[in-house]
């Protein structure tokens, strides 16, 4: 039987969780090769500070059935980054998914891999996707075709579930869930734009925006 190929890019100021929470549960995917892929193999360095080693460079990577790009601000420094999102585009043409969390969407977004599609990101950027002819759906995931994309961080978990499911069947996703104990019971009913204090989630959305728009921006005025 042929191995499912899992290949994760991997960059600076990735936000960790994005990363590790999918990783996690594709590292329980029956028959699966999980690769991180960046342009070394030296450490890098997430936004908690610690880094992550790469397992292949893009260079080496091997063809994925399954492409992932988790988020964080990385994601959007990624815009500058001509070899790094050629990689995307030439992995994506032949990969059955194609897939992120997060703000991850957007660097595919800037790839030219979300036109036309409904996607979704982290609640604070997600109507920015709109800027690169994509639909922003406010959902924990979205599939449209062969592109799934999860909302914000620990909205990871529930994609990499959802992925599993797809590609496995259900029975393996509970199995899964039930291996990492995914059952979660926040002590707070906070962490939804819908139930959080509307002040501090107008703050944080302007804050978002002012911050990457003019990211965006200039990624448009080079398409």
């Amino acid at each position: 039987m042929t191995r499912l190929q899992i290949v994760v890019l991997l960059f600076p100021n990735v936000t960790q969780l994005d990363m590790t929470g999918p990783a996690q549960v594709f590292s329980h995917f029956p028959d699966t090769d999980v690769h991180l892929a960046w342009h070394n193999l030296e450490p890098v360095t997430t936004d908690c500070g610690w880094s992550i080693v790469p397992t292949v460079t893009l260079d080496q990577a091997p063809q994925a059935d399954l492409l992932f790009v988790p988020g964080g601000r990385g994601a959007f420094e990624l815009f500058e980054d001509a070899v790094a999102l050629d990689f995307l585009r030439t992995q994506a043409a032949a990969a059955r998914w194609v897939t992120s969390v997060c703000t991850g969407s957007f660097t595919l977004a800037a790839a030219g891999l979300l036109s036309g599609k409904k996607a979704t990101s982290h609640w604070a950027s997600m109507s920015m996707l709109s800027e690169f002819g994509c639909e922003p759906v406010g959902e924990r995931v979205v599939q449209d075709g062969n592109v799934i994309t999860g909302a914000g961080v620990t909205s990871g978990m529930d994609f990499a579930l959802t992925v599993a499911a797809t590609i496995f069947g259900e029975d393996v996703a509970r199995r899964i869930q039930l291996m990492i104990e995914y059952d979660p019971a926040p002590p707070f009913d906070a962490g939804s734009p819908s139930t959080a204090d509307p002040a501090f989630v107008d703050a944080m959305r302007q804050k978002m925006q002012a911050d990457r728009l003019p990211l965006i921006a200039r990624a448009l005025g080079r398409a």
